[in-house]
């Protein structure tokens, strides 16, 4: 079962100017193929995001559902906001090693991954990043990272 499109995101999607959307939609449909069942859609800090239900799981920090993935298209660059990375280290590894593999520099901030033109960024890695983790073991991985955090 695929997670169903938001329509808001595709609004957003033909919003964008020109020269933007061709790659904005690359990435995006990149995530929409990859993403496990089980995550929910949406647009939360005015871009498309990616998501724990909150039904599925309400217990949050925030009473905002967990993130886990996102991408935004910003004033200079183009960037995918991936959790995992930053809650696995053999994610995190895995993604170091994809980039290298391609050839590609890794622009990674610090919930990012930043590219200024599609063919910067290894989109089979990114495929690979977003259908690494279900959202159970997600789900798991946060729990762990929150407690390691003094349970915020």
């Amino acid at each position: 079962m695929a997670v169903p499109h938001h329509p808001d995101v595709d609004r957003y999607l033909d919003g964008l100017p020109d020269d933007r959307r061709e790659t904005a939609r690359a990435v995006v449909t990149a995530i929409r193929e990859s993403i496990p069942d089980g995550f929910q859609e949406a647009m939360t800090w005015g871009w498309p995001t990616w998501e724990v239900p909150l039904e599925r799981y309400p217990d949050t920090y925030n009473g905002k559902p967990l993130m886990y993935a996102s991408f935004a298209v910003q004033k200079r660059h183009y960037a995918v906001y991936l959790t995992t990375p930053y809650l696995s280290s053999e994610v995190l590894t895995r993604l170091r090693e994809g980039f290298a593999e391609a050839e590609k520099k890794l622009d990674m901030g610090k919930s990012c991954v930043r590219f200024t033109r599609l063919e910067k960024l290894p989109i089979a890695v990114i495929r690979e990043t977003i259908g690494a983790v279900g959202v159970d073991e997600f789900i798991r991985m946060s729990e762990e990272a929150r407690a390691g955090a003094g349970g915020r």
